[in-house]
């Protein structure tokens, strides 16, 4: 404790908006195994459950573009506090007897935790532009690579938490435990967030929401391109192959998926040292397109391979392995670089906006995964997926380089 005073004020926000994405995220992962798991024992398909997600994903869209605005207005501290609360309620919905859990009920508690959970992002990822001045850009690719890396790596704990409640608490147990859990982390959050961050010192017009930003509007359709190529095959059609064709157990299909989203999130965390930090290198357009290049061999790879090879359980574990090390570098590159763009006055307008795109991407992904699933195959889904990241590298060819460091080798450490 005494450490912790010892820290500077900005120090300790981005400690504390940390800990409130990190109690939320496990929460998140969680409430997605939980509705996952019970509605498959009801007899619900693969694919009639990931529908049960698209409110969740629909209204990230619509969240991320009002929420930058509402949090230009009234801070980013409410907006945090409001997906806190937000998702507090999706979870007492689930309290409800079994006999009034009907579809529509619980998309409409998805819908009200795609808006938490999008508003507690949009919060978590502005409010580091504000902690962090604009010339130690080094510093500010690492602790957004930091937050991000660890929020996957949690989001796949929480998928172990959610069935390991499930099994211990039931449904509705499960569901109320993480609620009470989650109202402390909300009590804790309205007395620890200072006042007023990131509010705009000039109430932006409704207006505002659409970005008027070159490179936001180019990084976000490359963003929207590099989240669809992986929910194209992700969402649906991966749990379905490896449940029906390689004969996988539900329980084998899980672990492997909340794994692979572990390692996804510890590569992320580490991004920077991978792409250069240490001798002083921040990232900028070419990065960007190389490392975009690089990821859209692989699904192209894994295609080839199942088509052509007899060991198919080892070409797609190995190819989804590579997958995940080069998608964690590409998504810690887009989420350095919309930071380091955005204008801190006003900051989450443009951060709302980019993951606005990132929202609709996986909400383009999840419809397709489970079309092109249904329709053509495994094989089709990662060509789609290889034609996306291709994409998203071709459009970033017109990204400019964000502002250099200061003093890019005195890299300070978030504590």
């Amino acid at each position: 404790m005494i450490r912790l005073r010892d820290l500077s004020a900005g120090v300790r926000q981005y400690l504390v908006v940390t800990g409130n994405y990190w109690a939320f995220t496990l929460t998140d992962g969680a409430l997605r195994m939980l509705v996952v798991l019970h509605f498959h024992s009801l007899g619900y398909s693969p694919l009639q459950i990931a529908l049960l997600f698209l409110f969740y994903e629909f209204f990230g869209i619509v969240t991320n573009l009002v929420g930058g605005w509402l949090g230009a207005r009234l801070g980013l501290n409410t907006t945090m506090n409001l997906g806190l609360g937000l998702q507090i309620v999706a979870f007492s919905m689930l309290l409800v007897p079994a006999v009034w859990l009907t579809v529509p009920w619980v998309m409409a508690a998805q819908a009200l935790s795609g808006i938490a959970k999008d508003l507690n992002k949009m919060s978590a990822k502005s409010s580091i532009k504000l902690l962090v001045p604009n010339d130690q850009q080094s510093q500010l690719y690492h602790w957004v690579a930091l937050l991000t890396g660890s929020k996957n790596a949690l989001k796949g704990v929480g998928f172990f938490m959610g069935g390991a409640l499930l099994a211990w608490l039931g449904f509705r147990g499960a569901a109320g435990a993480m609620a009470i859990a989650l109202a402390l982390v909300f009590v804790l959050s309205l007395r620890l967030l200072t006042q007023d961050l990131g509010k705009a010192k000039n109430k932006p017009k409704f207006s505002r929401m659409f970005s008027k930003s070159p490179s936001i509007n180019v990084l976000s359709a490359a963003r929207l391109f590099l989240f669809g190529a992986r929910d194209v095959w992700f969402v649906v059609a991966l749990p379905v192959f490896l449940s029906q064709v390689l004969g996988w157990p539900h329980l084998q299909v899980g672990s492997f998926m909340a794994l692979w989203v572990i390692g996804y999130g510890v590569v992320q965390s580490q991004a920077p040292r991978i792409t250069g930090k240490r001798s002083g290198r921040v990232p900028g357009r070419n990065s960007v397109i190389a490392w975009a290049l690089l990821l859209a061999i692989i699904p192209a790879g894994i295609a080839i391979g199942l088509m052509t090879m007899d060991n198919v359980t080892t070409v797609l574990i190995g190819g989804l392995l590579v997958f995940g090390v080069l998608f964690a570098v590409n998504s810690s590159l887009h989420s350095y670089l919309i930071v380091s763009f955005a204008d801190a006055d006003g900051v989450s307008l443009d951060v709302g906006f980019y993951y606005m795109a990132n929202a609709a991407g996986r909400l383009l992904g999840t419809v397709l995964s489970g079309w092109l699933y249904q329709a053509y195959g495994l094989e089709m889904c990662l060509w789609v997926s290889a034609g996306f990241v291709a994409l998203a590298a071709l459009i970033s060819v017109w990204l400019p380089d964000p502002p250099k460091s200061a003093h890019p080798d005195e890299v300070s450490e978030p504590g």
